[in-house]
C-alpha cells in the first residue's frame, strides 16, 4: 500500500471515529467555547497558575525554592505546553484537507498527490503559529531554560496568557483594535516627532558643545521623557536652543496625550453598549437553570415580566429602544437593547441551548412573525408564546412555528362581552391584573373517572364555592354550542363562559377564578366526589 493511500485512508477513519470526534469536541468546548460551561473553570485554573507562576520566578531571583520549586515549574511548563499542543491541534482539521484534496483529484480522474494538502495544512498551521496570542503561548515556556537567565525576561509574557482566560481584559484589547488606524497614525507622528526631537537636542546639546547629552540614545531617552510630560531632570537643556525644543516638545506631548485619551474614551462610548451586553450575557452563562426570552417590553411585555418577577422565574428581555430597556434594568431586569430578529443576538442570549421559552411580544405582527421564524430556525424544540395584535396574524404565527399565540385585545373584549352586568366577575378579574393576595385563575381537570363527566355546568354551584368559572378549555374536536362563544387555540379550543347547558367531558379544563383557599377547597370536593 503506497503511502498516499495509507494516510487517506486513516483519515477517513477518523472521519467516521465518534470518538476522536468527542474528543476534539471536548478540547474544542474546554479551550475555545465561550458557551461551554466547563469553560469558566478552565479558565479560573489558568489564571491562578499563570500568576502562581510567574510569582515563583520572580520570588527565585534573589530565594532558592529549590527542589519544589522546580517541580511547580515543570509542571506549569508541562500544562502551558499541553495548551499551546492542543490549540495548535484544534486550529484546523488535517484529516479534512486531505480527504477534500482526495476527493476533488477523484472527482476529475486527476492522480492524488500528497504536495497540495501538505502545504495547505503547513500554511493553516503557520498562520496560527504567527496569531499574537500563539506568539504569547510559545514565548510563555522560554522562562524555563534555567541556562539561559535572561530569558527569563519572557516571563512577562505568562501574564500576557492571561488575555486568553480574563474575558474583562480580552473586551479591552477587542475595543482598542478596532481604533487601529488612529493609533497607527499616532504612533506614525510620535516616532517622528521623538526621532527629530532627539536629532536636535543631540545637534545643540552634546558634550563638546557644552550639554550633557554622550549619545544619540540619550537623545531619543530624553526625548521620550519630555514628550510624556513625565521630566525626570536627569537631562536637562543648557542651551537656549535645546530649551526651545524642550518648549515645542511639551506642547507636542499634551498633544499627543489629549488625542490618545480622546481616541480611548470614543472607543469605549461606541462599545459601552455592547459591554453591558456582553455582562448580560455573562450573567445568563453563569446559571445552570433554564432562562426565558422576552421579546418586546411594552405594556404586555411589562405586565409579563413583573408576573416572571413574582414567581422568580430567570428571563432577559430584548428590546431596541434604549430608554425601555434602561427602565427594564431600573426594575432590576436583565436587559438587551437590540432587534430580536438579529439571530446572532438570539444566539448570545441562549436560544439554542439555555432558553426554555422565547415570548415574542411586540406590537408589530410582523415582527411577531420574523422572531418566530428565527427562533424556530434556531432551536426546534423551544416552546415560542407569540402575541397577535390581529386575526389574520394567528394563522402566520402557526406556520412560522409558535406553539401558542396570544390575542390580548381580543381577550379583552370577549371578557368584557361575556361578562357584563356582573361586577363580581370584574372585581376578580381586576384582584388577578392588579396583583392582590390571594386572587388567582387556576384551571382544574376534568379526570376521566370524575363524577362531573356528562353532567351540565348547571350542576356545579360554583357561587357556594365563591368561584367564578371564566371557561372550559376542550378539545378540538368536540363542537361548541351556538350559544357559547369558543376560539380555537393551536390544540385545544376554549369557551367562554359558558351557559348552563354545557355538559363536561373527560379532560376538559375548568378555568376558575377566586381565593386560593376556594380553589383548593373546589379541588379537594371534586377529587373526593363530593360535588
Amino acid at each position: 500500500m503506497s503511502l498516499s493511500r495509507a494516510i487517506i485512508k486513516h483519515c477517513y477513519r477518523l472521519e467516521d471515529s465518534p470518538r476522536y470526534k468527542r474528543t476534539k469536541h471536548f478540547f474544542y468546548n474546554l479551550l475555545e467555547n465561550p458557551q461551554a460551561r466547563i469553560r469558566p473553570y478552565f479558565d479560573i485554573f489558568m489564571i491562578l497558575l499563570v500568576l502562581s507562576s510567574v510569582f515563583v520566578l520572580i520570588y527565585e531571583v534573589k530565594e532558592d525554592l529549590g527542589l519544589p520549586g522546580q517541580i511547580f515549574e515543570l509542571c506549569a511548563v508541562v500544562i502551558f505546553l499541553t495548551e499551546y499542543l492542543l490549540r495548535f491541534w484544534l486550529y484546523n482539521n488535517i484529516h479534512r484537507v486531505f480527504i477534500e484534496h482526495y476527493e476533488r483529484a477523484e472527482f476529475v480522474n486527476l492522480p492524488f498527490s500528497l504536495g497540495p494538502p501538505v502545504k495547505e495544512v503547513l500554511q493553516k498551521k503557520w498562520d496560527y503559529m504567527t496569531t499574537p496570542l500563539a506568539i504569547i503561548d510559545l514565548l510563555a515556556i522560554i522562562p524555563s531554560y534555567r541556562p539561559l537567565r535572561f530569558l527569563r525576561i519572557f516571563l512577562l509574557f505568562r501574564l500576557f496568557k492571561l488575555f486568553r482566560y480574563a474575558r474583562s481584559i480580552n473586551e479591552f484589547v477587542k475595543v482598542l483594535s478596532e481604533k487601529r488606524f488612529e493609533f497607527y497614525t499616532l504612533a506614525i507622528f510620535l516616532a517622528f516627532v521623538v526621532f527629530t526631537a532627539a536629532s536636535a537636542i543631540y545637534f545643540f546639546e552634546a558634550r563638546n558643545a557644552g550639554g550633557e547629552i554622550e549619545h544619540f540614545f540619550d537623545g531619543i531617552y530624553w526625548a521620550v521623557v519630555t514628550i510624556s510630560t513625565v521630566g525626570y531632570g536627569d537631562i536637562t537643556p543648557q542651551t537656549t536652543e535645546g530649551r526651545m525644543i524642550t518648549l515645542v516638545l511639551i506642547i507636542c506631548g499634551i498633544g499627543v496625550i489629549s488625542f490618545t485619551t480622546s481616541v480611548i474614551v470614543s472607543a469605549f462610548t461606541e462599545k459601552m453598549s455592547e459591554l453591558r451586553d456582553n455582562r448580560v450575557f455573562a450573567e445568563l452563562e453563569k446559571h445552570k437553570t433554564k432562562h426565558i426570552i422576552i421579546c418586546g417590553f411594552g405594556r404586555v411585555g411589562q405586565v409579563v415580566a413583573e408576573r416572571l418577577a413574582a414567581s422568580r422565574d430567570r428571563f432577559v428581555v430584548i428590546d431596541p429602544d434604549a430608554e425601555v430597556i434602561a427602565y427594564a434594568k431600573r426594575l432590576g431586569y436583565l436587559g438587551i437593547q437590540g432587534s430580536a430578529e438579529d439571530s446572532e443576538l438570539l444566539v448570545q442570549s441562549g436560544i439554542q441551548e439555555r432558553a426554555e421559552r422565547i415570548l415574542c411580544l411586540t406590537g408589530n405582527d410582523v415582527m411577531n412573525v420574523y422572531i418566530t421564524l428565527t427562533a424556530r430556525d434556531l432551536n426546534a424544540d423551544i416552546e415560542i408564546i407569540s402575541r397577535a395584535n390581529n386575526r389574520a396574524s394567528i394563522r402566520k404565527l402557526y406556520q412560522a412555528g409558535a406553539n401558542h399565540t396570544v390575542a390580548p385585545f381580543k381577550a379583552v373584549g370577549a371578557i368584557a362581552g361575556e361578562y357584563i352586568g356582573q361586577p363580581v366577575a370584574f372585581e376578580a378579574i381586576h384582584g388577578i391584573l392588579s396583583g392582590r393576595k390571594g386572587i388567582s385563575l387556576e384551571t382544574v381537570t376534568i379526570r376521566p373517572d370524575s363524577c362531573l363527566i356528562g353532567r351540565p355546568i348547571s350542576d356545579v354551584d360554583f357561587v357556594s364555592y365563591k368561584l367564578i368559572l371564566f371557561g372550559v378549555i376542550s378539545h378540538l374536536d368536540r363542537v361548541p354550542d351556538q350559544d357559547t362563544v369558543a376560539y380555537d387555540l393551536k390544540w385545544n379550543r376554549i369557551h367562554f363562559n359558558p351557559k348552563a347547558g354545557f355538559r363536561l367531558s373527560a379532560n376538559d379544563l375548568l378555568v376558575l377564578i377566586g381565593h386560593e383557599y376556594s380553589i383548593t377547597h373546589f379541588k379537594d370536593r371534586l377529587e373526593s366526589g363530593g360535588l
